[in-house]
């Protein structure tokens, strides 16, 4: 059943898509980056990363909207994330966010990558790291919190119980 749903899914957007890319006053250049941006969300979905990325790097060139850039930029960072790539990952997360501050999907991924980074360095008996490393993830988090304070409960919960979530959220 969620097989269904999510072809549904993806038929409406391409549907629609392409309604928006026909009727939508944009240049040559605007409908044919919305066009590589469609084709690398299709081919990320499919999880042929690859193809996402060429298509998204190809939006790169033609975007000009600090906006639409944010959210390729965020996609790839989604793409190097799941890959184990989290250098290459944050570099995009901060590309997107330098962009459009308002992402706290991407500020809470962030968050992920360096949260993950304290769990290796207490696997690995790096005391200092792990603190430094929860302390950014920290960070992140409550950054993501003040734009979108009802998301991210479990890193609330965290927060909470680490002694990290400030009184300004």
């Amino acid at each position: 059943m969620s097989q269904k749903n999510d072809n549904f899914v993806d038929k409406t957007f391409t549907v629609i898509a392409n309604i928006i890319l026909k009727i939508f006053p944009a240049s040559k250049e605007e409908k044919q980056a919305f066009s590589y941006y469609k084709t690398g969300m299709s081919a990320q979905a499919n999880g042929d990363y690859a193809e996402a990325l060429d298509n998204y790097y190809e939006a790169l060139k033609l975007e000009e909207d600090p906006y639409d850039r944010s959210f390729i930029f965020y996609n790839i960072g989604l793409i190097y994330g799941s890959n184990g790539e989290y250098i290459h990952a944050l570099e995009y997360y901060h590309k997107a966010i330098e962009l459009n501050f308002c992402l706290p999907q991407a500020l809470n991924n962030i968050a992920i990558i360096y949260h993950y980074q304290g769990v290796k360095a207490i696997e690995n008996n790096y005391s200092e790291l792990s603190t430094y490393m929860f302390d950014k993830a920290a960070q992140y988090w409550l950054q993501a919190l003040q734009i979108a304070p009802d998301n991210y409960i479990e890193a609330q919960n965290w927060l909470k119980t680490t002694g990290r979530l400030s009184q300004s959220i």
